[in-house]
């Protein structure tokens, strides 16, 4: 079995099928289990507890409630689960986060368990922390529309990991994990980039699910529109800024608090998208490139390449592969 990795942010970073994985532990011995449903393996911090669970065995309706805000995400395995008394059974696979607000339930089914364990993470912040952190925010990295402020929203509690948010989380991960003197400091700082990072994966879900109903109210729900729907051409940062009402400073910095990406960096993420889009549709590398704004054939394979690790070429001829490597 092949894996993707590539080193941007901080670690090493997996993915499959399109999605960004978390770092994922080796898998406890069974005689080493306490209990082979949802065997918890906890590491306390001053500001939050972060546990490792694990299920062994195939299992139904089986339920956790936490009182504290907190983050989830699956490692590796299947879970097929719902929040009780707010959503339906979905599907919860590794490169997913659910958010589970304080008090809320999560009820889960464990398919697969007796063949392939599932293992997956919870981080319960304490509730000061939360609060805090978001005063800082506001305080410290107010947003440029007057409106707009730094929350959790509990809305939107499905997320497709970020590489910000993964990094991140990974970081945290690897501190909780260690023997450190220093551990408590170290999280502190690693739980407000983790914060930080879930409400920018937050706003961009939002953001790119939604942009034709926020449009007229958000101002950056415009600009990815006009991005998405302009990537054939030339996009200059002066004249987004200008479509955005603001300054070409206060742009990056709108840009960038609220996607967690420079307005570069997201429209060079879009033309990959899109040409990947082109690709699946069997058109040509030349009208790949002209399609997407890249200014020759060269242009396109060599960003596509750092993006994926791949050709085009070689994209289209394993489009039905379920691993890719990237560098």
């Amino acid at each position: 079995m092949k894996h993707l990795f590539f080193k941007k942010y901080t670690g090493i970073i997996y993915m499959k099928n399109g999605k960004i994985l978390l770092y994922t532990p080796e898998l406890t011995e069974s005689e080493q289990l306490n209990k082979t449903i949802e065997n918890k393996t906890t590491f306390t911090l001053n500001n939050c507890e972060f546990s490792l669970y694990e299920t062994h065995k195939k299992a139904e309706d089986v339920k956790l409630k936490f009182n504290d805000l907190t983050f989830t995400a699956m490692l590796r395995g299947k879970k097929t689960m719902k929040l009780e008394d707010k959503t339906e059974y979905f599907d919860y696979f590794p490169g997913e986060t659910v958010l589970v607000s304080p008090g809320e339930t999560m009820v889960i089914d464990f398919p697969d368990a007796d063949t392939e364990p599932s293992q997956c993470i919870a981080l319960s912040f304490s509730q000061d922390f939360v609060k805090n952190s978001l005063n800082y925010f506001n305080t410290k990295l107010t947003k440029i529309d007057d409106n707009s402020s730094w929350r959790i929203s509990n809305e939107q509690f499905f997320l497709f990991n970020s590489l910000p948010l993964a990094s991140a989380t990974n970081n945290l991960m690897r501190i909780a994990m260690e023997d450190n003197m220093n551990k408590d400091i170290m999280a502190d700082l690693a739980l407000k980039e983790l914060l930080l990072r879930l409400m920018q994966t937050q706003a961009s879900t939002l953001i790119e699910s939604d942009y034709n109903r926020l449009k007229t109210t958000n101002r950056l729900a415009f600009i990815v529109e006009y991005i998405k729907n302009n990537l054939h051409q030339k996009l200059s940062i002066e004249h987004l800024a200008k479509l955005a009402f603001v300054s070409k400073s206060n742009f990056f910095k709108l840009f960038k608090y609220e996607i967690g990406l420079s307005p570069n960096e997201y429209i060079l993420q879009q033309r990959i998208v899109r040409a990947k889009e082109l690709l699946k549709e069997n058109q040509s590398i030349k009208e790949v490139a002209f399609a997407t704004g890249f200014s020759d054939t060269n242009h396109l394979i060599k960003t596509f390449k750092t993006f994926e690790g791949t050709t085009p070429k070689n994209y289209q001829r394993n489009l039905f592969s379920d691993y890719k490597i990237v560098l």
